[in-house]
């Protein structure tokens, strides 16, 4: 080759990296015990991870092509990276949260979330779904996305939307100086109409699902956190304008009035569900509606509601009355057959600590195998994601962890995660 165009080609090759040809990147990861996602149990196996795909699971601990990296995990118990399917990804309960709304900026926010999602993925968590915030989501999600932010991938609803008055208004608990009349573009509706508004704006802004507020909420600086607040006609113009736009749908619901509505609308998950009857329990039987119990959330701010000055006054009693009750209804409600995917609702309850509601899910009478297809499979088919997560299969995102220790003995091992893979790429080991 002339010089000339050897330095030519250098040049290029500099200044133009992406028309080269691409290095692929390969790892076997020599496997004890794999859980698959679906219930499927497996020994002493192989799996071929290149790029960000698993490419193949072999029999025995197959010798490494040249190149290849070698990941020992053969004495760990194997299993996809798990979904969380109700977390906020902007936030952390404190004794100073209601107060942060008015002093922190945007960029505060959206840096602090940084270090709750890189607990979140160092947990085991390598999908978060993300149930409402003001807007930063959006951001993470996307700094994740490109690499710029070490965190689980985000599937976010953006800014749930509610009624005014209702939890999840933006204006609630604050002064006359300072409230103001939220509408549709900040997530507040009072009509079909402008349920219709609501969810396309939601889509301008680039969220993946929507959220709504179907009952009052525990921690929202208001009396009721059981009763209905949507009419009929606007959670049934939520849910059409939802799926005229691609959208899933979740409620997030205490009280039976409120779920019993959403059920009947077409609600895709009822989140926390926590005074649910025999009635509701049916309804979603016969609707097909899965329940996110997020028992992390109710555990823990009935401890909090129990320390002086933790919450503003109004809420103790809905902490500690909502947190009594909420595992024995659960687990009523589940033995008669209502369906369930899994969600902590962190951010109330601690980011990195999402593998608690494992332990909590055990001990109200779920299989310890049924708890991890929960924030597997089931989970990545509520996102849409069932043929890409959820799953150790050839042909599947590689995201991957291992604990040391069998979750099907002792479930509590899940919370000490020794291995986490993303996209193919070693992130915790």
């Amino acid at each position: 080759m002339k010089l000339k165009n050897y330095i030519y080609l250098v040049l290029f090759s500099c200044l133009f990296p992406a028309f080269m040809v691409a290095q692929t990147s390969t790892t076997y990861l020599h496997c004890g015990r794999i859980l698959d996602g679906t219930g499927g149990v497996m020994t002493d196996k192989t799996i071929v991870v290149t790029d960000k795909k698993i490419t193949s699971i072999q029999d025995g601990f197959v010798g490494a092509a040249a190149g290849a990296e070698v990941v020992d995990l053969k004495d760990r118990t194997v299993m996809p990276g798990f979904i969380d399917l109700h977390v906020h990804v902007e936030s952390e309960l404190n004794p100073k949260a209601y107060s942060e709304r008015y002093t922190m900026n945007p960029a505060d926010v959206a840096l602090r979330a940084t270090t709750y999602m890189r607990k979140t993925l160092m947990a085991g968590f390598t999908t978060v779904r993300d149930l409402g915030g003001s807007g930063v989501n959006i951001s993470l999600r996307d700094a994740i996305n490109t690499g710029y932010v070490e965190g689980p991938r985000i599937f976010t609803a953006e800014k749930a939307i509610a009624t005014t008055g209702g939890h999840a208004d933006p204006s609630n608990g604050r002064s006359k100086k300072l409230s103001f009349d939220a509408g549709p573009d900040a997530g507040v509706i009072n009509s079909p109409d402008e349920a219709w508004k609501a969810v396309r704006t939601r889509y301008k802004n680039g969220a993946d699902c929507i959220k709504i507020t179907a009952t009052g909420g525990v921690l929202s600086v208001a009396k009721d956190g059981q009763g209905a607040q949507f009419r009929d006609q606007e959670l049934e113009a939520i849910v059409a304008a939802a799926k005229e736009y691609g959208f899933h749908t979740a409620a997030h619901a205490h009280g039976v009035g409120g779920m019993q509505r959403a059920i009947r609308a077409g609600i895709t998950t009822i989140e926390h569900g926590t005074l649910m009857d025999d009635e509701t329990a049916d309804l979603m039987i016969k609707h097909g509606t899965y329940l996110v119990p997020t028992l992390s959330a109710g555990s823990y701010v009935a401890g909090k509601a129990k320390e002086p000055g933790f919450f503003p006054a109004i809420i103790v009693p809905k902490a500690i009355e909502i947190g009594s009750k909420q595992k024995e209804i659960f687990t009523r409600n589940y033995k008669r057959g209502v369906k369930i995917a899994f969600g902590t609702d962190s951010g109330v309850s601690p980011h990195g600590d999402n593998a608690k509601e494992f332990g909590y899910l055990v001990e109200c009478g779920v299989k310890p195998m049924d708890a991890i297809i929960s924030a597997t499979s089931t989970a990545a088919m509520i996102l849409g994601q069932e043929k890409a997560l959820g799953q150790l299969k050839p042909g599947f995102t590689a995201d991957i962890v291992a604990v040391k220790g069998n979750p099907l003995e002792e479930i509590t091992v899940l919370e000490k995660m020794a291995f986490v893979m993303k996209e193919g790429k070693v992130v915790k080991e």
